[in-house]
């Protein structure tokens, strides 16, 4: 009772509801984020710049990610200029959706033609991203919204990465939970002492049909991206992958789904030595998912736990304040964690992807005018692709690989 009451007190100083919403919302993604108010009515102040936007899109082959394109038309001071699509009913489509002016069936000639101020690029399918954000960077663009993974290995990630730094230009990978609200106060919690030391973080994919490698590298970018969040830039990895209970070989290796190269497993075990001090941990094994979900992340802390499952703006998140981590001993209870905050009601009405969209444009717009970077930015999202090829390298190498990788292709396509 006396740590809850600690937290409640916490809160009632700091907590976002005793805040002006707007002015919260705008603290959270830099001095030029827009307030809530202003985002729900679509009308900008007349202080506000009006940015060009490009939208790029495959329907068919990842058609535009989890709303990557539909995010802008909340954003006040953007205009969608043009879109890109060569599927011609996806395209005619995408034209409605986002009432853009101009349809493309090539996004190079779209670039080109438009010169737009940002890009979306959409589509979950991997293949294209390198390209596509080459092709964004040479075209002018200021700012780049890319959905995950990254991209396909690390050879491309560094062109990315090498592009951007050289023309200035900022980019945002779509880890639409490194903007929750909630992270607040798990923060708040660490740096409050009510968790303690962060002794393990404990990451799984959804396991569900894709369980093993393709849910490392298509979901576990999500888990990778907190995982540095909370525990800093991984230092070594020792990874285990497996197929029908063996170690995989040269003949299991298959070119991956959704444009992903070369991929094989359907169990994958990780262990990962953490700057900060942690030692983090990712498993996925196919067709073994939970009901609901274990997708999630878990830190295990000196003082207690936390459990953050599914990702978004809102995910599901818990504390256990017992350092036992045995509840069913301590016969303590788990604690629910809002966007207000802990053991508060939830007074965000957007559950989905959607608000992590628009809270991670608004912090892309925000790092483009104040010549910063961006929370979830290029090097994040490289880190989360290292993290996938660590896993891969250390399996074909059979030992702890160590970081930065010195093999920068897939290892799998090495074995």
């Amino acid at each position: 009772m006396e740590t809850m009451r600690k937290l409640q007190t916490e809160q009632a100083n700091t907590a976002p509801h005793a805040i002006p919403r707007r002015r919260w919302i705008a603290g959270m993604v830099g001095s030029t984020a827009l307030a809530a108010g202003a985002c729900q009515s679509g009308v900008p102040s007349p202080v506000q710049k009006r940015y060009r936007v490009a939208i790029i899109g495959h329907t068919g082959r990842g058609d535009y990610g989890h709303g990557l394109d539909v995010a802008w038309l909340h954003i006040p001071q953007a205009e969608i200029v043009a879109v890109a699509d060569p599927n011609p009913q996806g395209l005619a489509e995408a034209v409605k959706r986002l009432g853009a002016p101009r349809g493309f069936s090539d996004y190079r000639t779209m670039l080109e033609e438009v010169k737009p101020d940002f890009v979306s690029i959409c589509p979950r399918w991997v293949e294209d991203h390198c390209q596509m954000v080459l092709a964004a960077v040479e075209s002018g663009v200021k700012g780049i919204f890319l959905e995950k993974p990254m991209c396909r290995n690390l050879v491309e990630a560094d062109a990315i990465v090498a592009a951007c730094e050289k023309n200035n230009v900022k980019l945002v990978q779509a880890f639409q939970t490194r903007y929750s609200p909630k992270l607040r106060w798990i923060d708040e919690l660490i740096a409050g002492g009510q968790l303690g030391e962060i002794l393990e973080i404990r990451a799984r994919g959804k396991e569900d049909r894709r369980g093993g490698a393709e849910d490392l590298f298509v979901l576990g970018v999500h888990m990778f991206n907190l995982m540095q969040y909370f525990g800093g830039e991984p230092v070594w990895c020792f990874g285990m992958v497996e197929v029908n209970g063996r170690p995989i070989s040269r003949e299991d290796v298959r070119e991956g789904n959704e444009g992903l190269g070369p991929l094989a497993g359907d169990t994958v075990h990780a262990i990962y030595r953490l700057k900060k001090g942690p030692v983090g941990y990712f498993d996925s094994r196919k067709d073994a998912q939970g009901r609901p979900t274990r997708f999630g992340i878990q830190l295990y802390c000196s003082k207690g736990i936390v459990q953050l499952f599914n990702t978004g703006q809102l995910p599901d998140v818990f504390f256990l304040p017992d350092s036992s981590w045995s509840p069913g001993r301590s016969k303590k209870n788990w604690i629910p964690i809002s966007s207000a905050g802990v053991e508060k009601p939830e007074t965000i009405d957007d559950p989905a992807l959607h608000g992590g969209n628009v809270l991670a444009i608004q912090d892309l717009i925000a790092a483009v005018e104040e010549n910063r970077q961006p929370k979830a930015n290029m090097y994040e999202a490289r880190w989360s692709i290292e993290m996938v090829m660590a896993v891969f390298e250390s399996q074909r190498l059979g030992r702890p690989v160590s970081f930065p990788l010195e093999t920068r292709d897939n290892p799998l396509s090495l074995l």
